[in-house]
Formats: C-alpha cells, structure tokens, sequence
C-alpha cells in the first residue's frame, strides 16, 4: 500500500499540474501538483522505512519513469520533462540520504528529509524547467517567489505529515489506534 500511495502521489502530482492553473498567493505563484509533490517525499520515506534504503532506490526509479511518462502523455514540453527528471533525481535522493542519516524519530526525520528535498524539487524545477533558461513560462524576476511559493507549501505539507505521523506514534505507544 505504501508503494502504491508514493506511486499515486506522483502521478496524481503531475495530472494535477497539468489541468489545473498555478494559485498565486500575492507574489507566490504555486502549481496545483506542489501540494501531491509534498506528499511524495512523506511517502517515499514511509517506503524507505519498510523496504529499506536500496529497495526504495529501485522505487524512486520506477516513479521516475513514471513520471516522466506521464509529463510527456500530458503534453509537458521537453523543458518540463527534463527539467521534472533532474529535479526528482536529485531531490529523492537528497531526501533518501538524509532520512537515512538522521538518528531521530520517524516525524524528524520525515520532516527534515522532505524540507531539504522540497527545496532543491523546487529550485531545480523552477530554473530549468520553467524560467527563460528553460520552457521561458516564467520571466526571471518571477522566479525567486516561484520557489520560495513552492517551498513554502512543501514544508507545510511536510510538517502536517510529521504531525500525523507522530500522532500515529503516540497512539500506538499508549494503545489508543
């Protein structure tokens, strides 16, 4: 079930991109998909903790090319798909090595992990996929607020899942689930 809710989130992520417009919070302009894309880092950790580190890599590629997949049937410009390749690649792995590094309980590690991977998911995708050095959707005074509006949710998205797994914690500690 974990592997398939990571799966999802990713796939989910990118449909929503695609048929919904970015909401813009003032200068903040965030893609619809940012708050699947949050998820996925909760989920592929929750994976990770199951299956282990290389078990989860073996995941993290299928999800790629999954993703990818889905970009592309989407109508996703070359830009957006390369630009959706390296930022996973780099942000999945950043996330995966630091939650297995950290020597701190599950929502920590969660947290930390996803907030690290969120913010290079989110540069990296912003600058080459949608600034003049890529697709040219966004022009470059926009692209700062474009990250910083992505990395804000993601790490509210991030700190809900760390909640809620604590949460679960406590209650399977004190017999209350």
């Amino acid at each position: 079930m974990r592997i398939l809710l990571y799966l999802l989130s990713i796939v989910i992520a990118n449909v929503v991109t695609a048929a919904f417009a970015p909401l813009q919070f003032g200068v903040f302009i965030v893609p619809m998909g940012t708050l699947f894309i949050g998820a996925t880092f909760i989920f592929r950790d929750i994976v990770q903790n199951k299956y282990g580190r290389a078990k989860t890599y073996l995941f993290i590629f299928i999800a790629l090319i999954l993703s990818a997949a889905v970009s592309f049937m989407l109508g996703d410009t070359l830009f957006i798909v390369m630009a959706s390749v390296i930022s996973f690649v780099v942000s999945e792995t950043a996330d995966t090595e630091i939650y297995s590094r950290l020597k701190l309980p599950l929502a920590w590690r969660v947290f930390y992990s996803g907030i690290v991977g969120g913010i290079f998911d989110s540069a990296i995708f912003v600058v080459i996929g949608l600034s003049p050095l890529g697709a040219n959707i966004l022009p470059w005074e926009a692209v700062p607020a474009a990250i910083l509006g992505q990395i804000i949710v993601k790490t509210v998205i991030q700190m809900v899942g760390a909640l809620i797994l604590n949460q679960v914690r406590v209650s399977k500690e004190t017999g209350y689930v």
